[in-house]
């Protein structure tokens, strides 16, 4: 579950898996910026539905393609499953699925060594750190929904949108180890050798918010993550900091009884496992919104905004939310009466104030643990 370290979210989404070989010799097919939208305009540098026709021109357009790549979408993440399954038959696209356990940072160096191909990913789903540092290579893209997107939750030109989120959480089985409340809880004896983070945070959203609760929790901030890298330090000197990444099958065979992830991924942990709890750390609520882009290089342009257009739609917000993660156009969604109000209920509630790392702080904190964290896992 790296990605992501987020699987499927990541993960192999549901389709077949492309295969990165970065010695392959490139392919002819990538990068059809030639193709043009029913406007005339190159679909590569659509910049809306409008710029292609309107909504049906473009879903022409994309099936003209055929094909969508995805990578890091792992199909129990978020319900991407069946989001891409819902996207595939309904619009009649093939939908590839790489490296579904890659993380961020994978998902960027897959682009770099497959541009010009026709393997290469036409989209992008990041952590907050790893979308900052490589905008040069977005396409911009404003979706028919824009306006209900909150201006905090997107850049204004359109390269990168956030698509859903959640809270940072630890997941535990209850039958193996003791009850955890905080994150200090985790420092015990009971926890030896069994504590997982989800992925590198160096690299993956889902383990960098994971040191960033961490600090919250032993007074730091979003200006200060050190107090975080400092407990996995402890937690590792102690021998409870296990170094796997967790997936379903670690948590369920028991390898990974403790997991440190967001919500909406350990909830869904319960489902196989009885015993599995999910605990928010009080006052320590960090939340955070993946990053979704289109490839600027992408192979198959106009399905990769289609692919956008989908996910900010009421359909494919709602079936975020029914994978537990928070959808980006959920307020607007409650006020329109169009989100499904049972499940928006059913999500976990959380004590204290949000904690959202802004840009620049993510920038920062990303800095320092690119400088400190190998430190903690020598």
């Amino acid at each position: 579950m790296t990605r992501r370290l987020h699987q499927f979210i990541g993960a192999g989404l549901a389709g077949s898996a492309l295969i990165l070989a970065g010695c392959a010799a490139p392919q002819d097919g990538g990068d059809d910026e030639g193709a043009t939208t029913g406007g005339a305009v190159p679909a590569a540098q659509a910049t809306s539905a409008e710029d292609f026709g309107g909504m049906e021109a473009l879903i022409a357009a994309a099936q003209e393609e055929g094909t969508l790549n995805v990578i890091a979408l792992p199909p129990d993440w978020a319900n991407y499953g069946e989001i891409i399954e819902t996207f595939a038959a309904k619009y009649d696209i093939e939908v590839n699925s790489a490296q579904p356990d890659a993380s961020s940072q994978e998902e960027i160096n897959a682009a770099d060594q497959l541009r010009g191909t026709d393997r290469a990913p036409d989209v992008f789903d990041l952590g907050q750190a790893v979308a900052l540092a490589n905008t040069d290579m977005f396409a911009p893209y404003k979706v028919e929904t824009w306006d209900t997107i909150p201006d905090e939750f997107k850049a204004p030109d359109g390269l990168w949108v956030n698509d859903y989120g959640g809270f940072m959480s630890i997941g535990y089985d209850s039958a193996k180890v003791p009850e955890v409340t905080a994150v200090d809880d985790l420092l015990g004896e009971g926890f030896r050798g069994m504590v997982a983070l989800n992925g590198d945070p160096t690299q993956a959203g889902a383990a960098f918010s994971g040191v960033m609760m961490a600090a919250i929790a032993r007074g730091g901030s979003a200006d200060d993550i050190a107090p975080g890298v400092q407990f996995f330090q402890e937690l590792n000197d102690a021998g409870n900091f296990l170094p796997v990444d967790p997936t379903p099958a670690t948590v369920e065979s028991g390898q990974t009884p403790v997991v440190i992830d967001w919500d909406y991924l350990n909830a869904a942990l319960a489902k196989n496992i009885p015993t599995w709890t999910v605990v928010v750390p009080e006052n320590a609520a960090v939340a955070g919104y993946y990053f979704q882009a289109i490839n600027a290089d992408a192979p198959h342009p106009a399905a990769a905004r289609l692919w956008q257009e989908f996910l900010y739609s009421d359909e494919g917000q709602n079936l975020w939310l029914k994978g537990g993660a928070r959808p980006v156009r959920a307020e607007a969604m409650a006020e329109a009466g169009t989100i499904d109000q049972e499940l928006f209920d059913a999500l976990p509630p959380v004590v204290g104030d949000p904690v959202i790392p802004t840009p620049e702080q993510t920038e920062t904190a990303a800095a320092y643990l690119a400088e400190n964290w190998s430190m903690v896992v020598k």
